[in-house]
């Protein structure tokens, strides 16, 4: 009996050090910063990730390429608000780009305009499998950590209005922040005379385009027109129209009633300057005040034929719509993607590239529209 004890008590004390030299290899390497873990790939038809966290593989398109036929593949497009005329434009985009190639594409805004609603909406599309997500972000970071998912699970992503975005492939965007606000400013000023005191307003201060042009704005102003000044201290933006027109024509009332002396107005999203514009015209202040921004030509006609807008700047969001889609199409087929790339539309066929926070294909896609040309543009 006392050789039975004995010989349990030895094999407790040799599993208990079996056991501890187990955790002490565990901890010799849990330390190291250069090892991804290995991505699981015993389920059977399972593929992996294009890539586990900290590797910059997930933003390898080459991972992203498909065995799929067209036929199968579904590109979701994603909207700020699918209710607004700049995205019932782009969806016109969209259907022309289904048409053309035959593949699915969708196109999905948020019940509300908000980042909430945005990433709700991602996020549905990417337990539906999607093959591609292309979004137009409200707040680009609120999105990040839903299109980071969308990727892990092979899900092409690409962006518009968003050169800030991490988590995506591609953004697209039509000309460069710089060059577009700096063209706004220069509208501006010359008619304002280049000079008296102006006003800014954009969607959300969160919207990365918005505010870049916005900035850009402010740097040409300063740099170029000394005699004109931005209300508030120069803070940017003056106001906020949260993707609405109403709210706009709320709060343009509200600054032109507060600075009786403003000459000049200046809206980057859609829904600003109709809301400006109507403001400007209740307060009897046509002519005092100059409105430039940017919009659909036929939701600003009556303004822009009878003066109260001056120009209009933009680029054409069916375009836009269209680029993204081809991006994807060409990711998905394993095609290459870059500066020089030829994205199928006009002022896209030759992109140039810009890497910062992530990879931006620039466009050549400017527009101007004043009442001179304002008949050749139906959208």
């Amino acid at each position: 009996m006392k050789g039975k004890k004995l010989l349990a008590l030895i094999l407790t004390c040799v599993i208990a050090l079996s056991f501890s030299a187990c955790g002490t290899s565990n901890s010799d390497t849990s330390g190291s910063v250069n090892e991804a873990p290995a991505s699981d790939t015993s389920a059977a038809g399972t593929e992996p990730a294009p890539a586990e966290s900290g590797s910059d593989n997930l933003f390898d398109i080459a991972n992203y390429k498909t065995d799929k036929p067209q036929e199968e593949w579904t590109i979701a497009v994603v909207t700020k608000d699918n209710t607004a005329a700049w995205f019932k434009r782009m969806e016109q985009g969209i259907e022309e780009f289904k048409a053309e190639t035959g593949i699915n594409v969708i196109q999905k805004g948020p019940a509300n305009p908000d980042a909430a609603s945005q990433v709700q909406v991602i996020d549905d599309l990417i337990s539906q499998g999607v093959d591609a997500i292309c979004v137009v972000p409200i707040d680009p970071g609120a999105l990040e950590a839903s299109l980071e998912n969308a990727m892990r699970q092979g899900i092409v992503v690409v962006s518009h209005e968003a050169s800030n975005q991490v988590n995506t492939l591609f953004d697209v965007e039509a000309f460069t922040a710089d060059d577009f606000g700096a063209a706004l400013m220069d509208a501006l000023a010359a008619e304002m005379g280049e000079e008296g005191k102006y006003a800014m307003m954009v969607a959300y201060a969160t919207s990365t385009t918005h505010m870049e042009y916005s900035n850009a704005m402010k740097v040409r102003q300063e740099a170029a027109y000394p005699n004109m000044e931005l209300i508030n201290g120069g803070q940017v933006p003056t106001a906020e129209s949260e993707e609405s027109v109403d709210t706009s024509y709320e709060r343009a009332k509200e600054v032109l009633k507060a600075n009786p002396d403003l000459r000049g107005f200046t809206g980057v999203a859609s829904t600003d300057c109709p809301g400006i514009a109507k403001a400007v015209e209740e307060l009897g202040l046509q002519g005092q005040v100059k409105i430039v921004g940017v919009g659909t030509p036929n939701e600003f006609k009556n303004y822009v034929l009878s003066g109260t807008i001056s120009k209009i700047k933009l680029w054409d969001p069916k375009d836009a719509g269209y680029a993204m889609c081809a991006i994807a199409q060409m990711i998905l087929n394993g095609e290459e993607v870059g500066a020089g790339s030829d994205l199928g539309i006009e002022g896209y066929n030759n992109v140039t590239m810009v890497e910062g926070a992530n990879r931006c294909l620039i466009g050549q896609a400017d527009i101007e529209i004043t009442a001179e040309n304002i008949d050749n543009y139906d959208f």
